[in-house]
């Protein structure tokens, strides 16, 4: 678990950068690296030979879940004579693979932090730039075909700082049957919103969602999407309830439960709970009001301040950080409720 000092200075990053750009989003699989943000806070001690230019591909720098780990990889950078150019792609997988061959191209940079769009959209142009001798660092988003694992799947990446797809959507439905058999319902009638219905990391979450409620009384009779926005997830919410009221549970990631939230109290909705992922403050909030049962942790902070470590780290000192696990170390494997709320320090507004 985290220290109280980093806790608090996560939690002051995530606010102060959300108070400027208010806008989306896990236990490990595999073997390899686990780092927590306290034992990563300081960066490398060796004596910077020169400025450090790295190149910060995000996805969409105005984004709640964005903003405060752009923050942390920035105060990294700024403690260890490195400058980071922001690249923002606006979820745009076709902008994000110009602005990459772009700096490939420019020669201007030492390295770079990816957080692709796509899971495998960018993985020719990462190996092209190791090619050309810049270091590569993927962060928060899966760089290869497989949700399942941390570890890197492309070869040259100096480092991979990503949760696991596959454990958000099986701890989401473990959550689901557990909700539904301490209310003895069956069927258990459930309204799952997706954030983008087409994407491969949505496709990879709700998988293993189906997998982990096979054969129990949780039937999802309701879909939506949320477009990782409130504002959707509140008309989402209203969609799936009018065309079934007899929805016990609403399946949303935090920002879809803000929308949900903000449509049951404008119908005056009761008696559906919510179940969610990314441990946001408003996640946390609901969870504490026992409005929510429990959402799954996400720590976007860490994995900047991680990803940005693990590059300095290669770029100074020629160091291999492997597959690095931001969520090592949580209370209960990441998973939030109402009995150990007052454990976690959210990371981003929601």
């Amino acid at each position: 678990m985290r220290s109280k000092g980093l806790r608090r200075w996560m939690a002051g990053a995530a606010v102060g950068v959300a108070g400027a750009m208010m806008l989306a989003a896990c236990g490990s699989s595999g073997a390899g690296t686990s780092a927590s943000p306290s034992s990563s806070a300081a960066a490398s001690s060796a004596t910077p030979e020169k400025t450090l230019q790295i190149a910060y591909l995000s996805f969409a720098v105005a984004n709640s879940y964005d903003a405060p780990m752009l923050a942390a990889a920035q105060a990294v950078a700024a403690e260890n004579n490195a400058k980071l150019t922001v690249f923002d792609a606006n979820n745009d997988p076709k902008t994000q693979f110009s602005q990459m061959q772009n700096v490939i191209t420019s020669g201007k940079y030492d390295g770079i932090i990816v957080q692709p769009i796509l899971a495998t959209g960018l993985t020719d142009l990462v190996q092209q730039a190791v090619a050309a001798g810049i270091k590569v660092v993927n962060i928060d988003q899966t760089m290869g075909p497989s949700y399942d694992t941390f570890q890197p799947q492309v070869d040259g990446l100096s480092a991979n700082v990503t949760f696991v797809a596959s454990d958000i959507g099986t701890k989401l439905g473990q959550l689901t049957v557990q909700y539904c058999q301490e209310q003895n319902l069956n069927p258990c009638n459930v309204g799952y919103m997706y954030d983008i219905k087409a994407s491969s990391l949505d496709v990879a979450i709700r998988d293993a969602f189906d997998k982990a409620v096979a054969g129990s009384p949780v039937a999802v009779v309701a879909e939506g999407e949320d477009y990782f926005t409130p504002a959707y997830g509140v008309k989402a919410t209203e969609n799936m309830l009018q065309a079934h009221k007899d929805i016990k549970v609403i399946v949303a990631s935090d920002q879809g439960m803000e929308g949900a939230t903000q449509a049951f109290a404008a119908n005056k909705t009761t008696g559906v709970m919510m179940i969610g992922f990314g441990g946001s403050a408003a996640g946390l909030s609901y969870v504490k009001a026992g409005t929510a049962y429990a959402t799954v942790y996400q720590a976007p902070a860490s994995e900047g301040q991680l990803g940005v470590k693990a590059l300095i780290d290669a770029l100074r000192n020629g160091t291999d950080g492997g597959g690095i696990d931001p969520l090592a170390g949580l209370p209960d494997n990441g998973i939030v409720t109402q009995a150990n709320v007052d454990q976690f320090t959210a990371e981003w507004p929601g």
